[in-house]
């Protein structure tokens, strides 16, 4: 079975405050195609402008840090068939991780619940984020990858700091967030995916973020 674990890109969504939506056109229109090939032969070739951080995303180490992987350095095996461990937020916003977990060499998916505010503006305000001890403490372990079905994770004071940002990615652990679809996954036993394009000089990224369960 696979499992979606990624939002739809539509025009204009809000991912994030502040964050403009993506535009959506056309480079070559099925009319227009006509007239380039043979009589009952077209094609529709699209546009998009899109702010890296949008939907479902990818962070690489060079969103944070300047001498960081970026999107066309970080190897496949930090983001492909990784097994994968989901780890079931309380009630509090402050998420903590810790104890006899298992968590070295996987993907470690935060659920919250916090993707059925998506696309409204609760999801904006109050959201659920890592505590920076145990993003410390997923570092400690070696976790390979971490996601969560929130705004961030980290808390989003104005001005504030970003240390779950900080700590993962300077461990080389790379980020998914704005999840969606971790209640649909059992606590262990599948393999994550969560590629992104090979752009060379961007850190993030939209992902088809997905899970795959025997």
């Amino acid at each position: 079975m696979i499992v979606e674990l990624s939002h739809r890109i539509v025009e204009g969504m809000v991912t994030y405050p502040g964050i403009p939506g993506p535009v959506l056109g056309v480079h070559l229109s099925r009319e227009d195609s006509r007239k380039v090939y043979a009589e009952g032969t077209e094609f529709h070739i699209g546009v998009i402008t899109l702010t890296a951080n949008t939907g479902t995303y990818l962070d690489t180490p060079y969103h944070r840090y300047a001498d960081g992987p970026d999107l066309s350095q970080v190897p496949l095996t930090k983001l492909a068939d990784l097994p994968g461990l989901v780890v079931r937020a309380g009630a509090e916003r402050e998420v903590r991780i810790g104890g006899d977990l298992d968590v070295r060499g996987r993907a470690v998916l935060i659920h919250t619940g916090w993707d059925r505010h998506f696309g409204t503006d609760a999801y904006l305000h109050g959201h659920p984020y890592l505590a920076p001890e145990s993003a410390a403490w997923l570092a400690e372990q070696g976790a390979a990858l971490v996601g969560i079905d929130s705004l961030n994770i980290d808390d989003t004071p104005p001005h504030g700091e970003r240390p779950a940002h900080s700590i993962l990615l300077k461990a080389g652990i790379p980020l998914v967030e704005h999840m969606t679809g971790l209640a649909a996954l059992p606590g262990e036993g599948f393999r994550f995916h969560a590629a992104p394009p090979m752009v060379s000089g961007m850190g993030t990224f939209p992902v088809r973020a997905y899970a795959v369960v025997p």
